[in-house]
């Protein structure tokens, strides 16, 4: 009896100690086949987030307006810092942008700035005639 049992409990043991049986359906995970589809798969992948990099520095570039509000240009200050110029309304606004917070730095009531015109101008140079600093005329 107790030899029976003794049996019975080794026999899960031998079954795992044979070797499986190779499978020949596996392909070779270095073949140019499998090294090709890789390539093709990473390539994808890499183009993908190019492709969304690409699109949300386009949207985020692009001037936001709304409700009366229109972003006529931006000045970059420093690495994080900018000066914008808002319009709301018949006002336009400069303000200092930082991580963290905004700033007004000078209140213009009348627009100093037409937009249309300011496309075809440089905002520095713009900037620095409303601020009455003189500048290039």
């Amino acid at each position: 009896m107790m030899r029976r049992l003794m049996v019975l409990a080794l026999l899960p043991l031998t079954a795992m100690a044979e070797a499986p049986p190779a499978r020949a359906d596996l392909p070779d995970p270095l073949s140019w086949g499998s090294l090709v589809q890789l390539g093709l798969g990473l390539t994808l992948v890499v183009g993908l987030i190019l492709l969304l990099g690409w699109l949300v520095r386009r949207v985020n570039g692009t001037t936001a307006s709304g409700q009366g509000m229109k972003v006529l240009a931006a000045l970059p200050l420093g690495q994080r810092e900018r000066a914008v110029l808002v319009q709301v309304g018949q006002e336009q606004l400069l303000l200092g942008v930082a991580p963290g917070r905004v700033s007004l730095i000078k209140h213009f009531d009348a627009p100093v700035v037409d937009s249309e015109a300011l496309r075809g101008a440089a905002f520095a140079d713009r900037l620095q005639q409303a601020l009455g600093r003189g500048g290039p005329q």
